[in-house]
């Protein structure tokens, strides 16, 4: 891929679109305190190795409350109600079940709006239309009219996938 951007790396982390410097302070009571206004995101900790575990559990807070309340608020917009949503760790953005259950990456709160838009967009169409035929691109259309250029960006980020810290 040409011009990807990765999540996470070992002195940056990507949140909502936006890159925030990760600065660790030498503290055995661990914590992580973003600020994107300053651009950094400070983590105590006396490992290194357990930022990533810190960020993990930063993101699958925010992603949970971020896709309750998209749901809650885009589920109208197409008619359709999830029988539940979860976020956990997995390895596309989102999924759909055919029993109604959807699920996101708990990596979805590093995505700009408009790309956490669509992944929420694009899973709730699939309670209408379990595939990616044309009836389902019309139904994801009607609410997500440049869905296609969504597609596009997203197939830049690349997803934190086991990276470990020196």
């Amino acid at each position: 891929m040409v011009n990807t951007k990765s999540i996470l790396g070992p002195d940056r982390v990507m949140f909502q679109g936006e890159y925030l410097r990760i600065v660790q302070i030498e503290d055995a009571r661990e914590g992580l305190v973003p600020n994107p206004a300053t651009g950094q995101v400070v983590v105590r900790t006396s490992e290194r190795r357990r930022i990533q575990e810190l960020v993990r559990r930063w993101f699958l807070k925010e992603t949970s409350a971020y896709v309750v309340k998209k749901v809650r608020e885009s589920s109208p917009r197409l008619g359709v109600r999830p029988s539940r949503v979860d976020v956990r760790e997995i390895s596309k953005w989102g999924y759909c079940t055919r029993s109604g259950r959807l699920t996101f990456s708990w990596q979805l709160i590093a995505l700009p709006e408009r790309l956490r838009e669509y992944v929420v967009f694009h899973e709730l169409a699939h309670l209408l239309e379990f595939n990616h035929s044309g009836a389902f691109k019309k139904k994801l259309a009607s609410v997500c009219p440049d869905f296609r250029m969504r597609e596009i960006e997203l197939d830049k980020i690349v997803p934190y996938d086991k990276m470990t810290f020196a």
